[in-house]
């Protein structure tokens, strides 16, 4: 039975965005790297926008384009990608589309956790076959690094801090020698070339794992930085707030311009820990409040106005969703919200008179 990916609740950049993707590769004018579908500059085309003869490629991150263009050119030489920053800062985002656009396959992945082994990280075996046959190409599982070392492609390796440090050192041979020893096999796998590895890492998040130093020296590192200002934050939740409802089948309006900005207002004068214009200090809650926060939340607030209410994001499903993404640690931020609520949002004027009031009503004022 063949498989629509129309019905996939999440398609990978290659498929969402194959038009774009095909079109750079057909108007390709520069070298490309042994291994690659498309040149450097494509990539970065495809990744920053711009124009692709009459057809316009969409942004695929907002940022420091200088940034993007290390980012590609340490993919073109034997060393490996890490991205730093806080959740939040598209790490997992720029990692996928650099994979789709130089590859066309942004699923090898390894996600990083407290549980990951090494086994995830180079290869495991069917234990069945294993018993039965003894060791064997076709008893062997390989991990996506493995395959996509033997295939000359990117693995992703998602929250490499996430893991515990000897799991992550398991990487060290690999990048170094540009080899996956199957010793049971008595052979090895020499990587392609094309391969590279591209990990992420959050900087903030709880049960974060140093990376070692002789680990950290097989990257170059990138660190994205949250945006630059409120306008820019505004475009980016915009721009994806649309494309998750399209992809969803959100059946409600998007939010207006206003009530996006008011979210993008809030979470950051909550994260720096006082109001844009610098004149009040504001208590600090124990979450992060990540670009990738708000835009779930928006999206939250057009699922319930589109399930439970006439399909406009009022201000009553903006509250139910800030009081979930403020309020992690019950106690402290409670504190934190209501604070907010009495000393900033309160004596913002009419304007923002209807959402502190939805929002007062949530947290029991």
């Amino acid at each position: 039975m063949s498989k629509d990916p129309s019905h996939e609740l999440r398609q990978p950049a290659e498929i969402l965005y194959a038009e774009e993707l095909d079109a750079l590769i057909q108007a390709e004018k520069h070298p490309v790297p042994e291994g690659w579908r498309m040149s450097p500059r494509s990539v970065l085309t495809y990744l920053c926008g711009g124009k692709c003869g009459t057809r316009d490629i969409t942004p695929k991150y907002v940022g420091h384009q200088r940034l993007v263009e290390i980012a590609i050119s340490t993919l073109v030489t034997d060393r490996a990608l890490l991205l730093i920053g806080e959740p939040g800062t598209a790490k997992s985002w720029l990692s996928e589309h650099l994979a789709a656009a130089i590859n066309g396959d942004s699923t090898l992945v390894v996600q990083g956790t407290a549980g990951t082994t090494e086994e995830q990280i180079r290869y495991t075996w069917n234990y069945a076959m294993l018993i039965a046959r003894g060791p064997s190409n076709e008893s062997l599982i390989k991990s996506p690094i493995y395959r996509a070392m033997e295939s000359g492609r990117i693995a992703r390796f998602e929250e490499i801090t996430r893991c515990a440090s000897e799991v992550q050192d398991a990487l060290i041979s690999l990048l170094s020698e540009k080899r996956m020893s199957v010793p049971e096999l008595a052979t090895e796998i020499p990587a392609r070339r094309g391969f590279s590895v591209i990990a992420t890492a959050n900087t903030r998040d709880r049960g974060v794992n140093d990376m070692s130093a002789a680990l950290k020296r097989r990257f170059n590192l990138v660190v994205l930085p949250a945006p630059e200002d409120l306008d820019t934050e505004v475009a980016i939740v915009t721009r994806r707030v649309s494309e998750l409802a399209t992809n969803l089948r959100l059946r409600a309006e998007m939010p207006g311009e206003d009530a996006i900005q008011k979210v993008v207002t809030i979470f950051r004068e909550l994260r720096a820990g006082q109001t844009l214009d610098g004149k009040n200090k504001v208590k600090t809650p124990s979450g992060v409040l990540s670009t990738a926060e708000a835009i779930s939340l928006l999206a939250n607030s057009m699922a319930l106005a589109g399930n439970f209410g006439d399909g406009s994001v009022g201000d009553g499903d903006l509250a139910s969703g800030l009081q979930g993404a403020v309020i992690k640690d019950d106690e402290k931020d409670t504190v934190v919200w209501k604070d907010y609520l009495a000393n900033v949002m309160k004596k913002r004027g009419a304007a923002w008179r209807g959402l502190h009031a939805a929002c007062a009503e949530q947290a029991g004022e």
